[in-house]
């Protein structure tokens, strides 16, 4: 009998809701089945949302003059300025040595952990949240801790459970604004709070995760970099959501430290940079072509995600045991099962309906355990006629339960 090798605990212990679920999906689809995809936010995966065709051309020409070599660790000085005047355009003083470009946002927050955390520190992040955030503390031996978004008043952020968790070993203080997965958009006085509370802890940064800025539909969304007088702030953006192209893989972090509380810590962050080599180069003249385009292809683009937002609320609204806050940004929606029987096991409810009806969701708790459970996501990037038969099925399989 053969004997297998151990797999570390940090390996085996790792979730990834959002791709987890796509297992028994490409499972159905080896037989044939025709499965509507509504769990990823990848909005190349849709008709009708294509990345602009200047960013392609850009990243054309950078292959075609040969720019497939090694860039500089930190990302091409161009990419740079730009990121760092896209940022000063919200509200904040931001050189371009401030901006650190990375293979998406994902290596950002692993960077970041990397350097802030060790055994026994612990990340405050909210709950729901995108799953990295649970997952890769782990990695660094600290752990992450929820706070609570109120699922009653639009997920908006309860500061006074913030408040009660903070502690010395908390070393980052999260924000994702509009936040994945319920498409909350924090405002400047849930910011200012939350930076408040931040202040009283000289060990503690603030990340805020803001890769969906420019699908806000609320016009509420600030920087929060932009609201803070002297907290840190580690900025986190890339062209994955507002400039549609994820498969890119490019990101950045831009750091706020007027009093360079963080020195220390952005020398680690430099040293892992430089020790990773660099991101794609031909995909980082693909951003710069996006950050210095002003022509209005987005709010087309916006347009389109708003539209379909709306009609996913509007039969959201008339299924009997569904129940969804409208989000403010993004383009998700976490939608309650009302039924207490579903929605006490909604990994269930989820691969029920994708076996029965072909249609793949992710389950709320994988978003967050205790503030998830008993929801789903679901993105609203289909055209209408695929969003329509979607619902249709989902209605079905309710009315069949």
């Amino acid at each position: 009998m053969v004997e297998l090798m151990d797999v570390s605990s940090r390996a085996s212990s790792m979730e990834y809701a959002i791709r987890d679920v796509v297992v028994p999906a490409i499972e159905l689809e080896s037989k044939g089945h025709e499965v509507i995809r509504l769990n990823i936010g990848d909005p190349l995966a849709y008709p009708g949302l294509p990345t602009p065709d200047h960013m392609v051309s850009a990243f054309k020409s950078a292959l075609d003059r040969q720019d497939n070599g090694y860039g500089p660790s930190y990302g091409i000085q161009e990419l740079r300025d730009a990121i760092a005047d896209s940022e000063m355009s919200k509200g904040w003083h931001c050189n371009s040595e401030d901006v650190y470009v990375t293979h998406g946002v994902t290596e950002a927050l692993q960077i970041i952990f990397a350097s802030f955390l060790g055994d026994g520190d612990k990340v405050l992040a909210p709950g729901p949240h995108y799953p990295p955030y649970m997952a890769y503390p782990q990695m660094f031996g600290a752990t992450t801790i929820e706070y609570r978004m109120d699922p009653e008043d639009g997920w908006r952020i309860d500061i006074d459970d913030i408040r009660s968790k903070m502690e010395e070993n908390v070393r980052l203080l999260v924000l994702i604004n509009p936040n994945n997965p319920t498409g909350n958009v924090a405002t400047a006085d849930e910011i200012d709070a939350l930076l408040e509370i931040a202040s009283e802890w000289p060990k503690c940064a603030v990340i805020s995760d803001e890769i969906y800025d420019g699908l806000d539909f609320t016009g509420d969304f600030v920087s929060t970099a932009s609201r803070s007088e002297s907290t840190p702030v580690i900025t986190l953006n890339g062209v994955s959501k507002v400039y549609f192209a994820p498969g890119w893989r490019v990101g950045y972090m831009a750091w706020y430290d007027p009093l360079g509380i963080t020195t220390l810590v952005r020398d680690g962050v430099e040293r892992m940079l430089r020790s990773r080599l660099c991101a794609s180069t031909p995909a980082q003249y693909g951003f710069l072509a996006g950050l210095q385009d002003n022509s209005g292809w987005l709010e087309e683009h916006k347009a389109k995600i708003k539209e379909r937002l709306d009609y996913c609320l509007e039969r959201i609204d008339g299924i009997e045991g569904l129940e969804c806050q409208k989000p403010g940004g993004a383009f998700y929606m976490f939608v309650k099962i009302k039924d207490p029987m579903i929605a006490s096991d909604d990994k269930n409810f989820v691969l029920n309906l994708l076996h029965e009806k072909h249609v793949l969701l992710v389950h709320g708790s994988g978003f967050s355990p205790e503030f998830g459970k008993g929801h789903f996501r679901m993105v609203s990037l289909p055209p209408l006629d695929q969003l329509e038969e979607a619902f249709d099925r989902i209605e079905s399989f309710l009315g069949n339960s």
